[in-house]
């Protein structure tokens, strides 16, 4: 029988914190071939990341593998000194980690990084070591790469810095390559390169890869194998197409459940009691009288930067009271920009903006706050981490535009709504008096929310809200989203680069392209048959379960 690379029997994390040790991973076994490609799979805090650690003996100085054996090629990585880890890393083993611009040194060339990571393995001269690293840059698809061997890592995209990462775990053909969250925060097309290229290396290398993710669409379409991890225990392992069919253990039911799909609707997405949307009935968009003017009318919006860089070309659109229209789109494609002149976050340098027959348009975005529209349109952003206030308790973050923009001064009224706006998102009321560090991501996501229906607006944006969520606490996300839209008669302005996403929350989607409208329409339409390439490359990126099962049956 051939001995696997790795193996991993019983292992055990544990970390010290100020309360007692924390088990982080509990009996974790499994093996990987040589040349194989394995999926590990669960949300935030299911061990996926510390086993991706263990591995690699990267654990911080607060942990430590405090039981089992992993060995790498009959060599036991668990008794390893570190004269032989370092020798191993880069060599034999490499990582790709989460955050790429984090992870390079960014007051050092992307090219010396490169050599220095070959001459640390390798007795090379540093000019030999220099022309390997731009090998490596063509190896790794960069456009203009004697021009980029001399850029800053602050320089390149986030798909570039990660190009680089990969350059970088390349280059001493190691056997072993472990790949954690390498896609996070990468529109979908850049995300398709980037693990398309990752998948050409390993297989013309006869590299073994291991794919550490919450994506399982990403999973199904790279991985052979996929084990699920809850709460640092390993719940469940098979074929990645049987796991996804067929799942057996109830958490993975719930994930594949929870992960949105070409076919799937929000109100399947969470099931049993925790289904916000069971008893509500379908909202049927509201006929307006004869004669009244849409909620938002924009025409002819440009935004030029003072560097002369143009941000958004022309745009234009409608939207009714009550509607929810998507804004898809690469990074770069003005959906940011867009999303921020319509809230007056950002001054255009061409068109109009209407609101409610009003024109808004000419209000400086730093006088905007003072305007009797700010309390109807309100904006949640992507990260709720950079836009909580970190002095501010929950509580506070709900008031604050109820005192600002409502009027309202401390007291019960203001009490009493602030924990009604929280009921409404699902928040508890013991949780009003902690400080957002003291939160998990989903609760911050839903004070985000809170916060910003709190004055009860007409028009609330959505600039990528569940971006950095796990897949069950992004169903909650978008049913309690939706669950509101149909109560309160809001309209949504959806900005995601997540198709599947925009297809389930959006009568209407509209696709930008380099600042310009390349395709708007009836959402599923749009999605089921794209009328321009673009939009088809788009729908193509998507890692869609079942498109990947239909595929392998076809």
């Amino acid at each position: 029988m051939t001995q696997p690379l790795l193996n991993i029997e019983n292992l055990h994390v544990t970390f010290s914190t100020r309360r007692g040790p924390v088990e982080a991973v509990r009996g974790v076994s499994l093996s990987l071939a040589e040349g194989e490609t394995l999926g590990i799979v669960g949300e935030s805090g299911s061990g996926k990341s510390v086993t991706g650690f263990a591995v690699t003996r990267l654990l911080e100085s607060a942990g430590r593998i405090s039981a089992g054996r992993i060995t790498f090629r009959d060599r036991e990585i668990t008794k390893m000194t570190s004269a032989g880890l370092r020798e191993m890393h880069g060599s034999a083993m490499a990582m790709i980690f989460q955050n790429p611009r984090g992870a390079l040194n960014p007051i050092r060339a992307i090219g010396q990084q490169i050599a220095d990571a070959i001459m640390a393995h390798r007795k090379i001269s540093a000019d030999d070591a220099r022309g390997e690293a731009l090998e490596l840059l063509r190896a790794v698809k960069i456009r203009d790469p004697e021009k980029r061997m001399a850029a800053y890592p602050h320089e390149l995209s986030g798909g570039m810095c990660q190009r680089v990462m990969i350059a970088m775990a390349i280059s001493s053909n190691p056997a072993l390559l472990i790949a954690d969250e390498p896609t996070t925060g990468l529109d979908v097309t850049t995300q398709k390169v980037v693990m398309d290229l990752l998948a050409q290396i390993a297989a013309d290398r006869g590299m073994a890869t291991i794919l550490i993710t919450h994506d399982l669409g990403l999973s199904a379409r790279y991985c052979r194998r996929v084990v699920v991890m809850e709460q640092g225990r390993l719940v469940e392992e098979a074929e990645a197409l049987t796991l996804f069919h067929s799942p057996q253990h109830p958490y993975t039911k719930r994930l594949v459940a929870a992960s949105p799909t070409a076919t799937s609707r929000v109100e399947d997405l969470v099931t049993g009691d925790e289904n916000l949307l069971a008893a509500l009935p379908a909202a049927p968009l509201p006929t307006p009288p004869h004669g009244t003017p849409p909620l938002l009318e924009v025409r002819d919006l440009v935004k030029r930067f003072d560097d002369g860089t143009v941000g958004l070309k022309t745009f234009s659109m409608v939207l009714a009271a009550g509607e929810s229209v998507g804004l898809v789109g690469e990074s770069g494609s003005g959906k940011s920009t867009t999303s921020r002149m319509i809230c007056r976050l950002l001054d255009q340098s061409e068109g109009s903006i209407n609101f409610n027959g009003e024109s808004i348009s000419h209000i400086p975005a730093r006088d905007f706050h003072r305007a009797p529209q700010r309390k109807d349109i309100q904006i949640v952003f992507q990260d709720p981490n950079d836009s909580l206030n970190p002095r501010f308790t929950a509580f506070d973050c709900i008031a604050h535009p109820l005192m600002r923009l409502a009027g309202m001064r401390n007291g019960d009224a203001l009490r009493a709504r602030v924990r009604e706006c929280a009921h409404r998102v699902g928040l508890p009321a013991d949780l009003l008096e902690r400080f957002p560090h003291q939160l998990s991501g989903g609760q911050k996501a839903r004070i985000g929310i809170a916060r910003a229906i709190a004055c009860r607006p007409r028009l609330l944006v959505l600039d990528e809200p569940t971006a950095a969520l796990d897949v069950s606490v992004q169903a909650v996300v978008l049913q309690l989203l939706d669950k509101l839209r149909r109560e309160d008669g809001l309209a949504f302005l959806f900005v995601s680069h997540d198709l599947n996403v925009v297809r389930m929350m959006c009568q209407r989607t509209i696709v930008l392209r380099n600042g310009e409208i390349v395709e708007q329409g009836e959402s599923h339409a749009l999605f089921d048959n794209p009328q321009t390439d673009y939009t088809r490359e788009l729908v193509d990126a998507v890692p869609n379960i079942e498109l990947i099962e239909a595929a392998v049956a076809g």
